[in-house]
């Protein structure tokens, strides 16, 4: 198999699991959590129990083939090379670890508390993985835009720039473990963060 087809298989791989992760992702953000708000307490208990694992079990695995798939083509495309010559690819790179981080360190350990399958605080962990959660929410729209930008909006970011957004993303993820959800609290204030975080990222490293 040539170089060229092996790319394309990996990248049509890495395309289709995150479509199921974060397919999974806005799902939790956009639809789940939304809906046990208003939701019955028999109907939310029963959707705990049976709907919920099930949805975590695609989401926990379409994140870990989406960041293996995604380690495999860094490699193959040679941006190990030097990350100057490719920021942008660089910094989605870095956001979507530290989303497949989160979800198998903070929110799949603490979403098992609160569907019952290990003992703990229920709302404390709850907090935990919703916040971990809108964090990778906020993270997708400028993990999409490395990925994207790599290929079709060349960026030629100086030491400044990429350092920037690094020191930016990093802020969030620590907010993401001991801070609060802020303006992320509803769907709305998420989706306008991400895409304003999108914009300063494309920001810091077209212009610095």
């Amino acid at each position: 198999m040539s170089s060229i087809v092996l790319e394309f298989v990996f990248r049509w791989a890495h395309v289709l699991f995150g479509i199921v992760w974060i397919g999974m992702l806005y799902y939790f953000n956009f639809v789940q959590t939304e809906y046990f708000k208003e939701a019955e307490a028999d109907a939310k208990a029963d959707a705990v129990k049976k709907l919920a694992p099930r949805a975590l079990w695609w989401f926990r695995w379409g994140a870990m083939f989406t960041f293996l798939t995604g380690l495999s083509l860094l490699h193959q495309i040679g941006a190990t090379a030097n990350i100057l010559s490719m920021p942008a690819i660089w910094m989605g790179a870095l956001a979507g670890t530290l989303m497949f981080l989160n979800v198998w360190l903070i929110i799949w350990p603490n979403q098992q508390i609160v569907i019952g399958l290990k003992e703990g605080d229920g709302p404390a962990a709850a907090a935990k993985a919703g916040l971990a959660s809108r964090t990778n929410t906020l993270f997708s729209g400028p993990m999409l835009f490395g990925m994207l930008a790599s290929k079709h909006l060349p960026v030629e970011a100086g030491a400044l720039g990429f350092g920037a957004c690094v020191v930016l993303i990093l802020a969030l993820e620590v907010n993401a473990l001991i801070g609060k959800t802020g303006p992320m609290t509803s769907v709305k204030g998420v989706i306008h963060c991400s895409i304003g975080l999108t914009a300063v990222v494309w920001a810091l490293l077209a212009f610095l």
